[in-house]
């Protein structure tokens, strides 16, 4: 493992805010507050998150000053949704100039099943062995999609793509949880030493968030890469602090809920 994987994750496990959605997504998931990356840039760091993820472009404007007390994680490709047929996401950034902006990790989006996805495979087997050459860690965000892909929320993909992001040489794979405990479990069995963090999802309420949080922390995932559930909330630092709790405390959503409400 590389030295910068301990750089990212605290007692071994990751509290990723994910802040790039506004390259796959547009500008429909910003309001006025989050649409300013220095609004979420304060939130992972009084939020005492492990990393942050971002565009190449968003760190180097404002991962500056107090902001470089969360460690950086960037990402090197994406996508928008105005993109039509099988999806590809290819390189746009190199692991020399995320390294130059002073990242600790490397991030990259792979997705099986598409009939591009040997493109992205050998990308992303480019970028670890660089990536290792230069200290940094490898992170792959591996989602099942595509005209080969009839439920990218079976257990049998998600399994399937951390066993891959695990053989191509990642060291951090993120995915989707369907919800299916054992089926998870699974997953992160086949993710290996490859270290399994749960995508964050959607905007939900709370106590669904939370929940959602601890039955990861439950089937075995190393923790979590959460975006517009920590910076769309109105209380995001709250939602926070719910988080660690569970995370690193070992406290369940229940306990927390009580407290929340």
């Amino acid at each position: 493992m590389m030295d910068n994987l301990h750089s990212i994750s605290r007692d071994n496990t990751y509290m990723i805010l994910a802040y790039d959605q506004g390259f796959e997504h547009g500008p429909t998931d910003f309001d006025d507050s989050n649409v300013d990356p220095y609004y979420v840039f304060d939130i992972a760091r009084h939020g005492k998150f492990t990393a942050i993820a971002c565009q190449p472009g968003i760190a180097e404007k404002y991962w500056h000053g107090d902001y470089k007390d969360t460690p950086l994680l960037v990402k090197l490709n994406g996508k928008t949704r105005l993109q039509s047929g099988d999806p590809v996401s290819r390189q746009h950034c190199s692991v020399r100039r995320a390294q130059e902006l002073g990242a600790s990790a490397v991030g990259y989006t792979i997705y099986l099943g598409s009939e591009h996805q040997q493109t992205m495979f050998q990308e992303f087997g480019s970028i670890v062995e660089q990536a290792h050459e230069m200290g940094l860690a490898a992170v792959c965000w591996m989602y099942p999609r595509g005209s080969n892909v009839d439920d990218e929320m079976a257990t049998e993909n998600i399994a399937y793509g951390a066993r891959i992001a695990h053989e191509l040489g990642a060291d951090i794979v993120k995915v989707k949880d369907n919800g299916d405990e054992p089926g998870m479990h699974w997953a992160v069995r086949n993710a290996a030493q490859t270290d399994l963090v749960v995508a964050g999802g959607s905007k939900t309420d709370p106590e669904t968030f939370l929940r959602n949080v601890e039955r990861a922390s439950n089937f075995g995932a190393s923790g979590i890469a959460v975006g517009r559930n920590v910076w769309q909330s109105e209380k995001p630092l709250k939602i926070t602090a719910g988080v660690r709790r569970i995370l690193f405390d070992d406290m369940q959503a229940e306990e927390i809920l009580d407290v929340m409400t």
